[in-house]
């Protein structure tokens, strides 16, 4: 267990310190964070045409009202954290990268419903876009997190189980 924190901790200050440096971010965050934005819009135009993308911001065309997609909000610090705790368990690297691959989707697949949410409840109410914006979404994206690095652990001990029941 010791082990694992520790590795889980170093990994978290090494994912983090290159997520900040200005050629990660202009090259793969902020674009990615701009291609939220895109799928967002895209997901809702057909139900709502007042919605634009343009860079990492969404806006209602006749209202006006946008939100820009920041640092914290793309789902690429959550995705760090699971990462970091799959890296750190002892596993099969062919395990530990379709859990990784698996837990990208589960993470950006909420976090783009929490985007789509969001813009609409800051449309409708302030108050309430800002208490579920820093309190309930913050809190179901990590929560997702947890629940992809649980379903990791269950995974490999049942294949741990099987294989001691094959061997023995």
């Amino acid at each position: 267990m010791k082990r694992f924190v520790i590795t889980f901790l170093l990994i978290l200050v090494v994912l983090f310190s290159l997520e900040m440096l200005n050629p990660v971010q202009e090259h793969l965050v902020v674009p990615f964070t701009g291609l939220l934005a895109k799928i967002s819009a895209a997901l809702v135009s057909p139900f709502d045409d007042t919605v634009l993308a343009y860079g990492k911001v969404l806006q209602f065309s006749d209202t006006g009202f946008a939100v820009s997609i920041e640092a914290g909000c793309n789902g690429v610090e959550a995705t760090i954290v699971l990462i970091a705790a799959v890296v750190a368990y002892p596993g099969s690297w062919k395990a530990r990268c379709t859990a990784i691959i698996l837990g990208f989707f589960a993470v950006q697949v909420l976090n783009i419903l929490r985007i789509i949410t969001l813009f609409y409840l800051g449309d409708w109410d302030l108050d309430i876009f800002t208490w579920v914006h820093l309190y309930l979404w913050p809190s179901l994206i990590m929560l997702d997190v947890l629940v992809v690095f649980v379903l990791y652990l269950r995974y490999l001990s049942r294949n741990d189980g099987e294989m001691a029941n094959a061997t023995g």
